[in-house]
């Protein structure tokens, strides 16, 4: 009854893992990508006052114009670049952000490049419009995520319409270096090829010889206004605000302003209130984003500590993001299996590397923006898994 791009598509594998622990009530759960904190009390406040002062209206299609001017402000300070309110559309998510994109740049038939694994949303929302996924998979190798650049550019073949890149990367927390942006950024341009950065994590970095300025690398500061390259980004991460489905993008004005038509016919626009919140959030969050930040940090460090004392386990220690994406050779080379063994047996909730692509057949990933306690006891049921 549906489109056949509709039934190619697989489940969610990390529901089904989910899905697998219904009925239990001890459960340690680390296979969704969100902290276990709420939003803070001074962004819940401005949709409070919102909601009161009646904010329940229609507004502009590309978002009020205070949050885009405020982001404008933010990511000019941020990337120590002009970035103009012209530039920017709000939406209601990330996620919703990206799907406009693809919705906006990609025909049936249309070939895109991919780097692998990577949230499963990235690879199915170009081949849910008929597009071409071509994935071009990163190597693990001496605990190190990396990307073999010429696969990429050579996956990104004259024609090629966009290429996607997800850094810091979710599962693995793979990092891309600048000289690596600077040139498929000149790739790209040579080519006439749109090139999509997700910067859900840019502001979560652990590999101080990849911050710049506060940031993880990119080539936002660098592009001229009219270059086809878009930026998609999220509150929900370094704000703390999963819930709050609120996100923008940064493309060419003359895209802007055709990009409102989508949003028209998609959401018609993000609510006002939410709005109110994420504008708090801009404004006033920067000690908001260093305590995450930090507090990530902490976590990433006590998690690679205790998974690396376990035995057979191996690892790449993550340069961003908030996942840990890690093997045990023998055990779980069936993801799906072991993740579902391991929350049926001892109640830890992973996420199964599969749900990322085949790239991450054999993995798990662990999101540990959690408490330094919630971690410390999902690594002893592991433990104690392992020991059975």
């Amino acid at each position: 009854m549906l489109r056949t791009a509709l039934d190619a598509l697989p489940a969610s594998r990390i529901r089904e893992v989910a899905n697998a622990a219904l009925g239990r009530d001890d459960l340690v759960k680390f296979w969704f990508g969100e902290g276990d904190l709420p939003t803070p009390a001074f962004i819940r406040e401005a949709a409070k006052q919102a909601l009161d002062a009646g904010e329940t209206f229609y507004n502009h299609n590309l978002g009020i114009l205070e949050l885009r001017e405020a982001l404008a402000r933010y990511l000019t300070a941020l990337h120590r670049a002009p970035i103009g309110s012209e530039r920017i559309a709000v939406t209601s998510a990330g996620i919703n952000a990206l799907s406009l994109v693809n919705q906006a740049i990609l025909d049936p038939g249309d070939r895109v490049a991919v780097v692998t694994p990577v949230w499963p949303n990235l690879t199915s929302i170009p081949r849910i419009l008929g597009a071409e996924v071509v994935r071009v998979a990163l190597d693990c190798n001496a605990g190190v995520w990396s990307l073999d650049l010429d696969k990429l550019l050579d996956a990104a073949r004259p024609g090629t319409r966009a290429v996607f890149v997800n850094s810091p990367g979710n599962p693995t927390g793979w990092v891309m270096p600048q000289a690596q942006w600077d040139a498929l950024r000149a790739h790209c341009r040579r080519h006439g090829i749109w090139l999509v950065s997700d910067d859900a994590y840019e502001r979560l970095v652990y590999d101080a010889s990849l911050v710049v300025d506060g940031h993880a690398p990119g080539v936002l500061a660098q592009v001229e206004p009219d270059e086809r390259f878009i930026s998609a980004n999220t509150f929900s991460k370094s704000w703390t605000m999963t819930g709050w489905r609120l996100g923008w993008l940064v493309a060419p004005p003359q895209f802007i302003a055709s990009f409102a038509k989508l949003v028209e016919f998609n959401t018609s626009c993000a609510p006002t209130f939410v709005q109110r919140a994420g504008l708090v959030a801009v404004r006033d969050g920067d000690a908001l984003i260093a305590a995450t930040q930090a507090r990530l940090a902490r976590a990433c460090d006590l998690l690679v500590r205790r998974l690396s004392a376990l035995p057979d386990v191996q690892l790449a220690r993550p340069q961003g993001a908030m996942y840990l994406f890690f093997r045990l050779p023998g055990r779980s080379d069936d993801s799906l299996a072991f993740a579902k063994s391991l929350v049926t047996t001892v109640g830890l909730g992973l996420a199964p590397g599969i749900a990322f692509g085949h790239e991450g057949e054999g993995y798990l990933r662990w999101c540990f923006a959690a408490t330094e306690e919630l971690i410390e006891r999902g690594v002893e049921r592991l433990h104690d898994y392992l020991r059975r």
